[in-house]
């Protein structure tokens, strides 16, 4: 999985660019405020979802746009584009060679995994960024899962639409619904269950010190058997109208990370071993693609190399280049990279141009 020509139109602080890339290390370096993660940001949004921001559509085309913007990647034989309108800057569009597609299409063709200073967040925060955390990884692995995940969240919001009537919701109609609730819910928490037992198994198998040792623990509370979800559903179904909201289902699942050397809940470790807790689980994900998908994933690893040590970061880079794929890293400085491999692409961003080094 690899994007040898990266395009940009009207995209964050970038009028036009256009980017060759090649297997291996990608590096960009610059001051902050330069452009770098806005590169990144454009890679991560050929996969489905809101990209490694999660920002609006509106907030991605450049300030002196009408409002639309384009990413654009070639891989090999395989031309991916998505971005907006002028008619609809509102609406993401997708197309695969040039033929429009659903966005969560884009899972078919790649998969991509990042890190990024924002997620240090995420044992910290709400249930929800690790649910999306989790269905990023479930997808990158099985493309499927993000459409059952979008037909789920469809069927709950008409449900909670109906629940919320102030008079008696049509019974066959919300029959209906908890059926589709139960059918995408279960195969969604089932996806969830395989990803974190195949992490475990990969974390297990490939703790050579470098990073903390991670075990994850997913409380989907036997969400995964279709019928028992449905009976959940038609069972609670007073206590949701109460609520104006379905209570029940894979929407509330929550995911625990352990440091497993020190038997400690991630949120109670510290900053720097929380760090290391997501390069642990982002590298051995890795580690699973390349073995079932049959190719690696693209890598984003935002600013990561100013948070490392220098013997951590030169293991890092050796670990990272022994394994292959495409790795697209920033930097402010580009010092941090010495001890990547000669071959790798240095550029240089400054004020929303680049220029390789």
């Amino acid at each position: 999985m690899t994007i040898s020509q990266l395009t940009l139109q009207n995209f964050r602080n970038y009028r036009q660019l256009r980017l060759e890339a090649a297997p291996g290390f990608v590096v960009l370096s610059g001051d902050n405020g330069a452009g770098k993660t806005n590169i990144l940001e454009a890679v991560s949004l050929l996969s489905p979802g809101r990209g490694l921001r999660r920002a609006a559509l509106k907030d991605m085309a450049h300030e002196d746009s009408i409002g639309d913007f384009a990413v654009a990647a070639q891989l090999d034989d395989i031309q991916l584009g998505t971005g907006t309108s002028p008619e609809h800057p509102e609406r993401r569009k997708t197309r695969i060679n040039g033929a429009a597609v659903p966005t969560n299409d884009l899972a078919q063709w790649l998969s991509i995994l990042w890190l990024t200073p924002a997620m240090d967040r995420l044992f910290m925060e709400g249930a929800s960024g690790r649910r999306n955390f989790l269905d990023r990884l479930v997808t990158a692995l099985e493309p499927e899962h993000a459409r059952n995940c979008a037909r789920y969240d469809a069927a709950r919001r008409e449900r909670n639409r109906l629940l919320a009537d102030e008079y008696m919701p049509d019974s066959e109609w919300l029959d209906a619904l908890d059926g589709q609730l139960a059918g995408f819910g279960s195969a969604v928490a089932e996806a969830r269950f395989r990803i974190t037992e195949g992490l475990n198994s990969a974390l297990a198998m490939t703790d050579d010190g470098l990073f903390a040792a991670a075990k994850l623990y997913l409380d989907d509370k036997d969400l995964r058997s279709e019928s028992a979800l449905h009976q959940a559903l038609a069972k609670g179904r007073q206590a949701d109208r109460r609520a104006g909201r379905t209570l029940t289902g894979p929407h509330r699942a929550d995911l625990s990370v352990v440091h497993a050397g020190k038997k400690q809940p991630a949120e109670k470790c510290s900053t720097g071993e929380q760090k290391a807790l997501l390069f642990s689980i982002i590298l051995a994900h890795a580690d699973l693609i390349a073995e079932q998908r049959g190719n690696r994933p693209i890598l984003l690893l935002d600013e990561v190399a100013a948070h490392l040590d220098p013997v951590r970061r030169a293991a890092l880079f050796e670990k990272l280049s022994s394994k292959g794929g495409q790795v697209w890293l920033t930097g402010t400085e580009a010092a941090l990279f010495v001890d990547i491999p000669d071959d790798a692409l240095h550029f240089c961003v400054a004020n929303g141009t680049v220029r390789k080094r």
